[in-house]
């Protein structure tokens, strides 16, 4: 054990910080352009209202997990603790979007009732994650650790590593000279001259080449957009209780709204063990308390996105981040937000020379899955990422269709089958991969009696649109009234297996007792 004093900062805390920061940033910035450019909302009331208060969850978070850091340091004795890392949920980002607040803009034309609704919403859901909080311990101690590492890995891999990859053939030259830099100084722990930070070295590098490409007309898409000046102001977001205004409507939404909460408490429980795995054992209570709490006050303070641990902790700890990572987040974050400097900071940065740092976050976790996980278990883990990449297929022919004019209405034929396919099996993906791999670690085990279980409960979620959902937006439904019969073939399914397993379980069973 190390008895070193523990301590906060630490000079892998610079790496760390902007992995973290960026990722952070990034996600403002989005809902900021889906909400002005897409839907025309005002855009003093995205920058003055929203965007602030969502910052106010990234604040409180990343300061409480840093908090949690260091009474986990003092506790066992040691300096090498890292806080886990918070920050905005990116899928339920776009899901508040383009399911929630996008919509109600529509269908009202009345802004300020918007942003009382998604701010309620946004409540709402913290409220189930407190509650759900309390239930997260025995869900980390009954889960097999192929399912809680293979689903985050299959996340690790497929959306945080590969679509930023994409980023890096806008602009060849600048991304691989900062992927170069990233992989050799942090995955290969090769020390950079100086001692420089690679995370930062790799994004200087990437940032400067970039511009110099541009200003000699070298780069593929031309010369880089002017960068337009900072527009600093002062956006105060205090806790109020202006979201009631937009409960009535926000109920309506929580169909769609709750399965991206519930997909955060799962994820909040992978991350814990996968926190545990590279040694720093944390409560997983308190930190799925920490990801309600600050949800919950965003929402109260204006923020209309959810706030949750985030993928990543080995990368972080293994950049030399202790906990002063996630205090100099919170702390930009929150400053950024609150004086409007947060979009040009944005636009400074090619998105080339930033990606290489999630393709390694994403690179590290998904090498975790494997080598925390026994070697019996490797195939449960690669059976979880099946949904993730739906997923994905989902995302990229979503979009494909999108730039085409088109949508899912256009396809027929085999085109239309593998696409409604693709999208219900894609459709809760985290909770879907979970318990895929946890099931299928019993069967690798011989214990298909336990296998039976979580595939029952596959089948009653399937019920109710948790996982494998139908519909577009993957929203939750009555098992009374299905969007359609798949619906209830799929929990047939699952239960046809299920029960095929708990009767080879007792047949198993009945050998044993006959030997």
């Amino acid at each position: 054990m190390n008895t070193n004093k523990p301590i906060l900062f630490a000079a892998g805390d610079v790496n760390a910080f902007f992995g973290l920061m960026l990722d952070n940033m990034s996600g403002l910035v989005i809902m900021a352009g889906i909400l002005t450019g897409v839907f025309g909302m005002p855009r003093d009331l995205v920058l003055s209202r929203m965007l602030p208060g969502s910052a106010v969850g990234v604040l409180l978070g990343d300061l409480l997990y840093s908090w949690l850091a260091w009474r986990l340091a003092r506790r066992t004795g040691r300096s090498d603790v890292t806080a886990m890392p918070l920050g905005l949920d990116t899928p339920s980002t776009f899901g508040m979007a383009f399911g929630v607040i996008g919509p109600c803009f529509l269908a009202t034309k009345d802004a300020h009732l918007t942003w009382q609704v998604g701010m309620a919403t946004i409540v709402l859901m913290g409220v189930f994650k407190v509650a759900a909080s309390f239930f997260g311990p025995a869900l980390r101690r009954s889960i097999p650790r192929a399912g809680l590492l293979g689903s985050i890995a299959a996340v690790a891999l497929l959306l945080i590593a590969y679509l930023p990859f994409l980023k890096l053939f806008a602009s060849p030259v600048v991304g691989f000279l900062s992927l170069g830099i990233v992989f050799i100084s942090l995955l290969a722990r090769y020390r950079l001259p100086l001692g420089l930070p690679g995370a930062l070295a790799g994004i200087a590098v990437g940032t400067v080449a970039y511009y110099l490409l541009g200003a000699a007309g070298l780069l593929p898409g031309g010369a880089p957009a002017p960068l337009a000046a900072p527009q600093l102001a002062l956006y105060l977001p205090l806790p109020s209780l202006e979201f009631l205004g937009g409960v009535p409507r926000a109920l309506g939404y929580l169909p769609l709204a709750i399965p991206f909460a519930l997909a955060t408490v799962v994820g909040g429980v992978d991350v814990t063990e996968s926190a545990a795995v590279a040694g720093d054992d944390y409560n997983t209570r308190d930190i799925l308390l920490v990801e309600g709490v600050a949800t919950l006050v965003a929402g109260m303070c204006g923020g209309v996105m959810q706030s949750c641990p985030y993928i990543g902790h080995p990368a972080y700890k293994d950049m030399g981040g202790r906990a002063g990572y996630t205090i100099a987040t919170a702390l930009f974050i929150g400053a950024a937000a609150v004086t409007g400097y947060l979009s040009f900071l944005v636009g400074l940065l090619p998105e080339a020379a930033v990606a290489p740092i999630l393709i390694f976050i994403g690179i590290e976790i998904t090498a975790q899955a494997f080598e925390a996980t026994k070697k019996t278990h490797y195939r449960a883990v690669a059976v979880s990422f099946i949904p993730v990449i739906a997923c994905l297929t989902t995302i990229e022919f979503g979009q494909m269709l999108g730039g085409l004019g088109k949508s899912a209405a256009d396809l027929t034929g085999d085109l239309l089958a593998t696409w409604q396919a693709t999208t219900i099996l894609g459709n809760g993906f985290i909770v879907t991969s979970l318990l895929w791999g946890a099931a299928f670690a019993n069967v690798l085990d011989h214990r298909p009696g336990k296998a039976a279980v979580y595939l029952l409960l596959c089948s009653a979620l399937s019920l109710c649109g948790i996982i494998h959902s139908p519909l577009a937006s993957g929203a939750m439904f009555s098992p009374l009234a299905p969007p359609q019969p798949i619906v209830w073939h799929l929990a047939a399914g699952y239960a046809a297996m299920a029960f095929s397993f708990w009767l080879l379980s007792l047949v198993g069973s009945a050998s044993a007792a006959g030997e």
